[in-house]
Formats: structure tokens, sequence, C-alpha cells
């Protein structure tokens, strides 16, 4: 069963700096950022006034304005990011020449249709329950990117949706690669999507003074692993790739872009948002996945970083790298959280990176961790700061840890027949 081989053959994603995989990765290498002032609300009051929002983005380029209606934007980002995915992967949204039942979708969200729920919540106040929205429960359940993108292409296949915070994506991700290893799918369209650029998403994660609150600065605000970052930038997006088993992909002559080669899930069981001291927990899903790909601490060649910008993520998953690398090889490998360009997209981030991860190997190019400025020597790596590196990469490893102590690990080589 687990000899098959599980490999990428196409990716779209649609973030703060562009909206479309090669968009994305040149601003990413590029070093360029898309956190702003907030412009889908007042945001005035709030602590943290600033974002990584989605820009110039028309679902009207996707689908009839009645359909999209029917969903909330989460949902858009991620067939906006699939339909790109798709075409890269040279498959017709009528999955022409494959069988239906075989394809199957896992994209998840972290917190799913929040805007639609504040919507309706309002509506509720102020003119009460007779007011609200049928749809009030479809849009803004977190499963319907998974459903919704099922109907939009057919794909009869397993279907369902991972919420594990900020780690879903990469879950999704790591969840897929097991359905298809298992046999119970030739394709996966897999990943995350994430709208929270709210109000209420706002109001809560102020709350708990997660934000960084550098207003007057948005382009400096998310700082990974720097010695003076304040909290992370909310964004949002899609990221959204195409898993085929290799003799699936191999007979309709696809375009295999990466191997997924290993995964790694445990658990913190430690404590609601901050990871486990030491990070042993993120150490334990990287040696899962190390020890899933049959591969040496010292086979990795770049790491793309879970990189929050917030002081005890960063301090945590660095020394979880150390921990499960040794400390010699932690030193050696090429590490960047592309979360200094991105902003943090929740749910979506797993999808995004991973993305990155893929085009790093294709291109031979680690993208940096823009404002890195002043070192922490509890944050003592090789982050890659603010310029890009040139460099043969054959082995990347994703990281993403949630609340709740969820934390993944994904290993992406290139692709050899």
């Amino acid at each position: 069963m687990n000899s098959k081989r599980v490999v990428v053959t196409g990716a779209g994603a649609i973030t703060s700096v562009g909206n479309s995989r090669e968009a994305t990765w040149r601003a990413l290498v590029d070093g360029e950022c898309g956190i702003a002032s907030i412009t889908h609300f007042d945001a005035s009051d709030f602590r943290s006034r600033i974002a990584g929002e989605v820009k110039n983005f028309d679902i009207a380029n996707y689908m009839s304005p009645k359909e999209a209606r029917r969903l909330d934007a989460f949902c858009h980002y991620a067939i906006a990011a699939t339909d790109e995915a798709l075409d890269h992967a040279g498959i017709s949204k009528e999955l022409d020449g494959i069988n239906p039942e075989r394809v199957g979708v896992l994209v998840g969200s972290g917190i799913g249709g929040m805007g639609t729920m504040e919507k309706q919540a309002k509506i509720l106040h102020e003119r009460g329950p007779t007011k609200s929205s049928p749809l009030l429960v479809p849009m803004m359940i977190i499963d319907m990117s998974s459903g919704a993108l099922s109907m939009r292409y057919g794909a009869k296949g397993p279907n369902f949706g991972v919420v594990t915070a900020c780690a879903t994506g990469s879950h999704s991700i790591g969840e897929s690669y097991w359905i298809i290893k298992r046999g119970d799918a030739d394709v996966m369209i897999t990943g995350g999507a994430e709208a929270t650029i709210t109000p209420l998403g706002f109001t809560g994660f102020c709350a708990m003074k997660a934000l960084s609150q550098r207003n007057d600065d948005p382009q400096g605000a998310s700082r990974p692993f720097d010695a003076e970052r304040d909290g992370f930038v909310m964004s949002e997006g899609a990221g959204v790739i195409i898993l085929e088993e290799l003799e699936h992909a191999k007979r309709r002559g696809a375009n295999i872009i990466g191997e997924i080669a290993g995964y790694g899930v445990t658990a913190d069981a430690y404590h609601i948002t901050s990871p486990s001291p030491g990070g042993e927990g993120a150490a334990r899903a990287i040696k899962m996945a190390l020890n899933h790909a049959q591969l040496d601490p010292a086979d990795l060649d770049y790491i793309n970083a879970h990189g929050t910008s917030t002081a005890l993520n960063d301090k945590f998953e660095t020394a979880a790298f150390k921990l499960a690398l040794g400390e010699e090889n932690a030193r050696g490998v090429s590490i960047s959280s592309t979360k200094g360009a991105t902003g943090h997209a929740l749910g979506a981030a797993g999808g995004i990176e991973i993305i990155a991860c893929i085009e790093a190997i294709g291109n031979g190019v680690v993208p940096p961790t823009i404002n890195y400025e002043n070192p922490d020597p509890e944050c003592d790596l090789n982050y890659t700061p603010n310029t890009a590196e040139e460099k043969d990469i054959a082995i990347a490893l994703n990281t993403n840890l949630g609340f709740g102590g969820h934390n993944a690990a994904i290993i992406i080589k290139a692709y050899q027949p």
C-alpha cells in the first residue's frame, strides 16, 4: 500500500503579494511585502490596523454574481487558486479523461466564513430572526470550500474539511497524501483558504495581544525571528496544489513539479495558544516526516518555517529545529519565513508555503525572511535575511503550527523518476 508515490502536478495561489502562483513567487524572491493599512473595514478603533489583504481580486472572473453570492470569500479564494492549480496541472475543469470518483478534495480553513457570520449576526440583532439568510449555515461552515470545489469540478472522491487553526493547510495536504498512498484516490485537490480580515477576527486577535501594533510601519511589521518582533500580521488568501499518484500522472503525461516524501502530525498537549517549551511537539512532527521519507536531517536543503513573528513561536520553533535535526544540521540548513512578506494567512498558510517550497526547488532559490534586522540570541539559525539566495534545493521541509497544540511537517523533494 505505502509503496505508492505521491507527486505534485499543479499549484495555484491567491495571496497578499499576488493573485497567482507566479506573481506570488516573484514577490517573495524580490522581498516585496503585501502588508498595508486595512481597507476591508474601518479599523481606526483597533489596536492593530494593518493586514495582508488580497488586492484587485474580482470573483466575477471565475463565476457569475449569483453563484458568488452563495459562497463566502474564503471559498472565492479557494476557487480562484484551484482553477489556476488545475490549469497548471493540465487538468480541465470538467476532469476530462479522469475518473471523477478517483478525484478528491481536501481544502480546509482555520476559521471559515467569519464575514458571513458577522453580517448575519448583525441582521439578527437589528432586524430579527426572520430576516436571516437561508444561506447562513452553508456559507459559514468550514467544509464548504471542499464541498463547493467538488461541485464545481464534479470531483466525487474523498471530500472533507480539516480544521487545525494555522496548521490547517499543511494537515489538509498531509492527509491528502495519505489518501492517495492508501489507494482511495488518484488525484487530490488540496490546500487551505482563509478570509478573516473582518472586525470580529481582529477583535479576537487584538484581545489576545497577538497582532503586531506597528501601525505606522506596515511594511516592517511582520518580522519573523527578529528580536523586535511584536506579533503576527493577519493576512488572507488561498494556496492549492494538485497531488497525484505517480503512475496516474505519468499515464496522462503530466508535468511533475515535486514529490511529497513525508508527513508528520503531532500534538503539544500543552496550551491553547503557546507551543510547548523547547518546541518538542514540532520536533516530533519533523522527525515523523523524516522517518516516513526515509531521510536523515542532513538531507534537508531548505526549511520554510512557520515563523509567525510572535515572541513564543519563533523562539520555540528555532528550538524545535535544533531538537529534531541536531545543532549542526539546524545551523547548516537554509531557513526562511515568507510570512514577513505575505503576513500570516492562518489556515491558508500551509498551502501557500508548500507552493513556496515547490518554487524554491524548481528555481534553485531560497526566498528571504524580510525585515530581519535585529538578531535574537534565542533565534540564532540561518534565516536567509532580507535577500534571496541561489542554492540547489533537492529536499525541502515546511512546518506549520496551530492553536490547540497542532503541529504539521511536510517534506517535499524534487521529482526523480
